[in-house]
């Protein structure tokens, strides 16, 4: 038998085979082929911070918050505007403060500026956190208070001692509100002492610290054993 006669000869395979190309490799390809891209929704890009208020909005903002004053340069470079702009925009509201008779101004100090309470108001505010304040002492400062009475004259650490904390910030407002007072220094350490007011007594109703209630009827039983053993 002759190899021509043979069924499923080479020369048939390969015809068979350019005709799958032909008829399918168009869809093949078609259906393999990328995919068109899908757009991605991108966020809204944010705001820069402060973006939209005006620059005086802006200062007021900042220097509200400080405890010391701030130079020109330093508000230029968080607000990023030109140093000379931001000097003008901070005069510009001291002078509308000042006009407007506002209870603070605006002052330039130490090389920088902050808000201060207006010197006329001076009167008020010292009645308002020796009076107004008064009733408003917290724990802390109740017990604070009650060590430099009963200890006085005494130093921040040994009240620091006694109450088993730092009381230097309690300290602070105690001396604000005139009711107790620095009373020279320690012979040995050289340390702050300090003793109450003669406002303290008055708010009090005492006529002097020897009308202080005795300790002992709120003390433990153990104390005295305590102190003995010291």
């Amino acid at each position: 038998m002759e190899a021509s006669d043979t069924p499923g000869s080479g020369d048939d395979l390969s015809g068979s085979a350019g005709d799958v190309t032909g008829r399918d490799g168009g869809a093949l390809a078609s259906g393999l082929g990328s995919p068109d891209p899908v757009p991605v929704a991108r966020e809204p890009e944010a705001e820069p911070p402060g973006e939209g208020l005006t620059l005086a909005a802006a200062l007021e903002a900042i220097l509200m918050v400080v405890d010391e004053p701030v130079a020109e340069v330093t508000l230029a470079q968080v607000l990023e505007r030109p140093t000379a702009e931001v000097a003008a925009a901070l005069r510009a509201l001291s002078e509308e403060y000042t006009a407007a008779g506002r209870g603070f101004d605006l002052r330039e100090v130490a090389g920088g500026w902050r808000f201060y309470t207006r010197a006329e108001c001076a009167a008020l505010v010292e009645r308002f956190v020796r009076d107004g304040q008064q009733a408003r002492l917290t724990q802390a400062a109740l017990e604070t208070l009650a060590v430099v009475a009963y200890r006085q004259p005494v130093s921040r650490a040994r009240v620091a001692a006694v109450r088993g904390v730092s009381s230097d910030g309690v300290m602070r407002t105690l001396v604000a509100r005139g009711l107790v007072e620095e009373a020279g220094t320690d012979p040995e350490s050289q340390a702050v002492l300090y003793r109450t007011t003669s406002y303290f007594l008055e708010r009090l109703g005492l006529r002097s610290l020897d009308e202080l209630p005795e300790l002992a009827p709120f003390l433990p039983d153990d104390v005295e054993i305590l102190e003995e053993q010291k």
